[in-house]
């Protein structure tokens, strides 16, 4: 649907076709990456044993003694 939706040249199809794929996304509670750089992250709580450093944001992302815990 994204690719059909990427080669329609008529604003108000394009539109439909945004709307069919937010609605599909939505019933599914699907969670597509739409934005993704090193400073936007999140953790699940089964990652353990990060430290990050309180004076910088991309100090701290040593990652030796982080583990996952399930």
């Amino acid at each position: 649907m994204f690719d059909e939706k990427t080669a329609e040249a008529v604003p108000e199809k394009r539109r439909k076709l945004v709307w069919e794929i937010d609605k599909k996304l939505q019933e599914e509670v699907a969670r597509p990456i739409i934005y993704h750089i090193r400073a936007g992250t999140c953790r699940q709580p089964q990652v353990k044993g990060i430290t990050l450093m309180v004076n910088g944001i991309f100090s701290g992302w040593r990652l030796e003694d982080v583990w996952l815990d399930k």
